[in-house]
């Protein structure tokens, strides 16, 4: 199922440098498909993905020797000769490996954001990236480009919300964020390590979890497990005050703190930028 608008919306069908004569219409030409030598075409500056699994190269590379390339990669014309890639990293390199001399391409025009649209909404079509991929993809769409969390949204197909959680993973401790990239964590038990209000108190649950068989369930336990000291002593926070505190978050996307005393209590809802401060009030007066 595509995710948001497609990779085809997402640049303007403009006219492309002509390479024929007499082209039947633009239309026509912008959508034709260009055999380009694999030696004209550079590597997307714009690429959020940065691991490339070296197996399902070797798999896709397989395929292209057997098969060909079926889809074609999308690039744009440099300004000084040659090709940028826009999409299709691992089709590129998997040519390369395989020693094709040229490979089918859509040539397009775009801006830097729209390169970087693409190539994100191309990896999350294929499911292609990381949680921290995707987490600093939507991060650099916003301190790049000035998107706002809902725009962003809804570009890759997603909820504000989920945007807002997977941007929150770059909360973590890098030690954290290493085994969400290694794949020896999964983003609901890291999601819930962001409950914890300290670095030191999200490493310990980690460390404590880490060879363990422990469900999601079993680390928002340990989690809420990790209460604030008081003066008499420690104590356990109330783990349905912890699950009040995650709906909340889950809902506006960002830190929630709420403390309890008797019936009455405060909620600290926690921003980081003037825009989001501007959401979140909006949000919670609609």
């Amino acid at each position: 199922m595509a995710l948001g608008k497609g990779l085809q919306s997402l640049i303007p069908q403009q006219k492309i440098k002509e390479k024929k004569k007499e082209q039947a219409s633009t239309e026509q030409h912008a959508d034709r498909i260009w055999h380009i030598p694999l030696s004209e075409i550079v590597p997307n500056a714009e690429q959020p993905r940065k691991i490339f699994s070296h197996q399902e190269l070797e798999d896709l590379t397989a395929s292209i020797r057997a098969h060909g390339v079926l889809q074609p990669i999308i690039v744009t014309e440099k300004a000084d000769g040659g090709y940028e890639l826009v999409a299709g990293e691992r089709r590129l390199r998997a040519s390369q490996i395989a020693g094709l001399s040229t490979i089918p391409c859509l040539v397009r025009t775009a801006t830097q954001k729209e390169k970087l649209e693409l190539a994100l909404i191309e990896n999350i079509q294929r499911q292609n990236l990381n949680p921290i991929e995707e987490a600093f993809a939507y991060q650099r769409l916003m301190d790049e480009f000035g998107l706002t969390q809902q725009e962003v949204a809804d570009q890759v197909g997603k909820s504000r919300s989920a945007v807002a959680n997977i941007v929150r993973l770059l909360d973590l401790p890098d030690e954290i964020q290493k085994a969400l990239v290694d794949g020896k964590l999964a983003m609901g038990k890291a999601r819930a390590l962001l409950s914890l209000k300290s670095e030191k108190e999200q490493r310990s649950v980690f460390k404590s979890m880490m060879g363990e068989a422990m469900s999601v369930r079993d680390v928002e336990r340990a989690v809420a497990q990790k209460g604030a000291p008081s003066r008499k002593g420690s104590v356990r926070r109330d783990p349905n005050i912890i699950a009040q505190e995650q709906l909340i978050e889950d809902r506006f996307g960002t830190r929630v703190h709420i403390t309890q005393k008797g019936e009455q209590g405060t909620i600290t809802i926690e921003y980081y930028s003037r825009p989001e401060l501007k959401r979140l009030i909006e949000e919670l007066i609609s």
